[in-house]
């Protein structure tokens, strides 16, 4: 474990959030060295070969956030 994990885990609540986002930017601002699973790349090439299949079957952004706000109500 961490040295430092048990004094970040007593910050209060703003603090632990300011870190978090400190990190957050500091991994955002390498993208190429974040790891992508071989399960997400398979994912991936399998929608992109069903769109190229079947491209009249996606529907646009719009209408899937709207069908995904109905069924969360």
């Amino acid at each position: 474990m961490n040295p430092l994990l048990p004094q970040l885990l007593d910050l209060g609540v703003s603090e632990k959030l300011e870190l978090v986002e400190a990190l957050w930017e500091s991994i955002a601002a390498t993208p190429q060295e974040l790891p992508v699973p071989d399960w997400q790349k398979e994912e991936l090439a399998a929608r992109k070969a069903a769109f190229v299949e079947n491209p009249e079957a996606a529907i646009p952004w719009d209408e899937a956030r709207e069908r995904l706000r109905r069924a969360g109500q």
